[in-house]
């Protein structure tokens, strides 16, 4: 039996992780970790810890002692932050469950996805660092430079509009507002250690920042696209690639370098990149499904009831 840690387990991504990995791997314990126990996270895995932010000194020794805790084997980082200081030091003794260095390095920073993506001779809309000026052209989007999904996202119309929320994002990004908005894809792509891509392309309706509805589709140029970002970024293991598809063609605007709020919702239509991710690491020879286009997947709620159970704070907690 091995033991897996799940970091932000107290939100969506991590607990749709859990569940797959859960029903994937029932002997296995899973052991999540997070800022705190206000959330339903621990309805998921079999023990819980609190742990100091990430931007926290004290993050990366507490992170170590749950591991050495609870005898941990994998370590999956799930949100962004952790995945930025994961990059520049990690410890050894267990298996990072991560996307690789090139994708994390690419995907964190929007300026530098779009000057990535250029480089591998992709077509990208233009982006602009918003301290170079007013951007070329109105409207267009502003965003932060290192947030993710669809928070501090903005569309702009104007100098007056930029002069605002600008003391909102100070590190925001200017970015060419691609259109129809209603041509939205999240596309997960997963890529095997032995080279071997995979891609899900889920034309989206969002509901409330999240992916609520999404109807699966098969375009070529898209997938083309897709499997040259995952072989140009050295992928290994899953991302996520945010797109449009504009009169000119698919055109990138974001890559989340982890899985997403959809990894249970593709799942459920059979495609497993989670448990794929998984076997890879560990050696298993494994298959990877393909879905049929038009298969439509719905984000659903639930509630339930938590009982407090023993659960200890692990290292220093800045503020």
């Amino acid at each position: 039996m091995k033991t897996i840690l799940i970091t932000a387990i107290g939100g969506d991504i991590a607990q749709g992780v859990a569940t797959v990995l859960r029903e994937a791997r029932p002997e296995y314990r899973l052991i999540g970790v997070d800022l705190h126990d206000q959330h339903g996270g621990t309805l998921f895995v079999d023990a819980f810890h609190r742990i100091p932010a990430a931007s926290d000194a004290g993050y990366l020794e507490a992170l170590k002692a749950v591991v050495d805790r609870e005898g941990v084997d994998i370590v999956l980082p799930v949100s962004e932050p952790e995945l930025a200081v994961l990059a520049r030091k990690r410890f050894a003794g267990v298996t990072w469950l991560t996307c690789g260095e090139q994708a994390v390095a690419a995907g964190l920073d929007k300026l530098a996805t779009a000057q990535r993506l250029a480089s591998l001779g992709l077509p990208v809309p233009w982006t602009l660092a918003a301290d170079e000026g007013l951007p070329p052209q109105f409207p267009c989007i502003l965003k932060s430079r290192t947030g993710s999904g669809s928070r501090s996202v903005f569309v702009v119309k104007d100098s007056d509009d930029v002069a605002y929320l600008l003391k909102r994002v100070p590190d925001a990004v200017y970015q060419e507002l691609l259109l129809p908005a209603d041509r939205e894809v999240t596309c997960a792509v997963f890529r095997a250690q032995d080279g071997r891509v995979a891609t899900l392309q889920m034309l989206r309706k969002l509901v409330g920042g999240f992916t609520g509805w999404a109807r699966i589709i098969d375009d070529a140029a898209t997938a083309e696209m897709c499997k040259a970002i995952a072989e140009g970024l050295d992928v290994k293991g899953s991302i996520n690639v945010q797109l449009r598809l504009t009169a000119q063609g698919p055109r990138v605007f974001e890559i989340n370098p982890r899985f997403s709020s959809t990894t249970l919702m593709r799942h459920r239509l059979g495609f497993s990149d989670a448990v794929w991710a998984l076997d890879d690491v560990e050696g298993r020879p494994f298959k990877m499904a393909s879905v049929v286009p038009g298969a439509i997947a719905v984000r659903v709620q639930n509630a339930a009831v938590v009982v407090p159970a023993n659960c200890c704070t692990i290292g220093s907690q800045q503020g």
